[in-house]
């Protein structure tokens, strides 16, 4: 009996701090423009999310980071100056079950040195091997490259196993995807079965239809409303009313309660310049926030909306939370599992996701010349990358304050 008892508080120990992240790789010969995708669509119990400009390795790099972390110790993804690029998911079934390492949660440091000293997805699989064992880990590590290289790395305390997302008998349809369990792992556990099979469902039906964008990971993947298991679509099921309280149960789908942000890596074609690679966030809740870019080239001088300000919160991150307190009203007891899809879609046109998709489209009609013209010259232009930025912050604050008074 005892034993039983040990067991249940292990897995409700184990429940509450499951992590699930949603992560995928998409190689460059199965994309619109030629481009590799890496994503993250990150959960986390860290709410608050802020981008970082790090040039404290061999490579100067972005990264995204808790806000509470000022120091900026770990890192949860990014892109370094050479268009090496990482991201990871948290796996729960990889750990060798005899391993009663207590050394842990370290990914955020190992995804930390790789951008400091990697330039290639074969450096980061040498770092793997020279690092002093155990790591401390147990993930999925996406990572890309400038070269057109993209792998994961399933990753224990001792070992790992590559996937090569080139390699056709890996990755048939040109695409990886990891959730919260490895393929090297131990069948039948982890989590994220059906946010793998959510995601899927999307990235196969658009590469079959020719249109794998990193606008469709971000608008239609990120912010997916489909659940693959109920074959239930929020975005199209339900019409409500805006002053309807339609509350629906919000689980295994990509976007959470949990989701903090999303981070996607839109690298170069072979030849191009790495340092064009772009590096696109959804900062804070993706249902309530708007993609932005940066680049590493064009220095430490972020847009001010996704830096931490004197209150240790990016401005757009706080902004999105305070959105998403509109959609999950309810504290007490199991109320976070509900959403509040009125708040979110109405018949009126009106909700949060209605309301921001336009500002969104905006920024990436504004982005995209500014980019050709970058891709043209073979550089970024640091000077008109500040312009940039500081458009980026007048238009998010301007339409956040007239749409939501924030």
């Amino acid at each position: 009996m005892k034993q039983l008892i040990n067991i249940f508080l292990a897995l409700i120990l184990t429940a509450i701090f499951i992590y699930p992240c949603t992560t995928g790789i998409i190689t460059g010969k199965h994309t619109v423009d030629g481009r590799p995708i890496l994503f993250k669509h990150r959960d986390s119990d860290f709410e608050q999310n802020k981008l970082m400009y790090f040039n404290d390795g061999k490579y100067d790099y972005i990264g995204l980071v808790n806000s509470a972390d000022t120091e900026g110790n770990e890192v949860w993804g990014g892109s370094n100056s050479t268009g090496f690029s990482i991201i990871n998911s948290a796996s729960y079934n990889l750990k060798d079950v005899n391993d009663v390492t207590e050394l842990k949660d370290l990914e955020g440091v190992l995804m930390k040195k790789a951008l400091q000293n990697c330039a290639s997805v074969d450096e980061f699989e040498k770092l793997l091997h020279s690092l002093p064992k155990p790591l401390g880990v147990e993930a999925n590590f996406g990572v890309i490259d400038a070269l057109g290289n993209a792998a994961y790395f399933e990753c224990n305390n001792f070992t790992f196993k590559k996937y090569d997302a080139n390699d056709l008998q890996v990755a048939p349809n040109g695409y990886l995807i990891r959730t919260n369990y490895s393929f090297d792992g131990r069948d039948d556990e982890g989590y994220g079965y059906i946010r793998y099979k959510n995601a899927d469902d999307l990235i196969s039906a658009s590469a079959k239809s020719n249109d794998l964008s990193f606008k469709f990971i971000l608008q239609n993947v990120s912010r997916s409303l489909k659940h693959s298991l109920t074959n239930v679509n929020l975005a199209s099921d339900y019409q409500c009313d805006e002053y309807e309280l339609k509350y629906v149960f919000f689980e295994d789908f990509i976007p959470r309660n949990s989701s903090t942000s999303t981070i996607l890596i839109h690298g170069v074609k072979a030849g191009e310049n790495p340092k064009l690679t772009t590096i696109w966030t959804l900062l804070g809740f993706p249902l309530t926030t708007v993609a932005v870019p940066v680049w590493v080239e064009a220095g430490k001088n972020l847009p001010k909306v996704v830096l931490s300000n004197e209150k240790e919160v990016a401005p757009l991150c706080d902004k999105s939370l305070k959105l998403k307190d509109k959609i999950f009203p309810i504290n007490r007891g199991s109320g976070y599992k509900y959403l509040n899809l009125s708040a979110l879609l109405n018949k009126q046109g009106n909700g949060i996701l209605q309301k921001i998709i336009p500002l969104e489209n905006e920024i990436f009609d504004y982005t995209q010349p500014v980019i050709e013209t970058w891709r043209k010259a073979g550089n970024t232009d640091k000077s008109e990358a500040e312009k940039f930025y500081k458009w980026i912050d007048e238009k998010i604050n301007q339409e956040y304050k007239k749409l939501f008074n924030l």
